[in-house]
């Protein structure tokens, strides 16, 4: 399919897949006339990355174990960061489900360690920056005379433009 189809199916633009694929998270093959042609897996991939996005993740977090989406099963996403081995939803089948076996199995295992490692660094980061940025808020809040909120409160969207 080109590039607008798999766009489409894939739930983004043309852009952004063409910013995927320039970031090395896709690759694919190319007419003689030069046209990208993807396939359903690209597709399949083209969701995945956008979904690891949607989690909190960055371009440059995927790209780290980006060749283990070529080999990530129809599961996805959660058989992504568990490696072989490993208990997955408590019901004691091996996490690494459709990765197990085979001669790349072991290089799935050590990409599921990395994609693993590098989730936690992020949680860490997010983390750090929604401490940091409740610090900021309370600061400003004190200096505007609000009261201090208990941790984890929002206020509710727009509502200082109405008061």
């Amino acid at each position: 399919m080109r590039i607008g189809d798999a766009a489409a199916a894939a739930g983004m633009t043309a852009r952004a897949l063409r910013y995927y694929e320039e970031h090395g998270l896709v690759i694919t093959r190319r007419t003689p006339s030069g046209h990208r042609v993807y396939e359903p897996e690209d597709v399949r991939k083209l969701r995945t990355v956008r979904e690891l996005l949607d989690a909190g993740l960055t371009v440059g977090d995927i790209r780290s174990f980006a060749p283990l989406l070529d080999a990530l099963p129809p599961e996805g996403i959660p058989e992504l960061f568990f490696a072989q081995g490993g208990a997955r939803d408590g019901d004691g089948e091996g996490a690494a489900g459709g990765m197990a076996g085979g001669p790349a199995a072991l290089g799935a295992e050590q990409h599921c360690r990395t994609a693993t490692e590098v989730a936690r660094r992020r949680l860490a980061d997010l983390d750090a920056r929604i401490e940091r940025l409740t610090r900021l808020r309370g600061r400003l809040a004190r200096r505007l005379g609000e009261p201090a909120r208990e941790p984890g409160r929002v206020a509710p969207y727009g509502r200082a433009l109405r008061e």
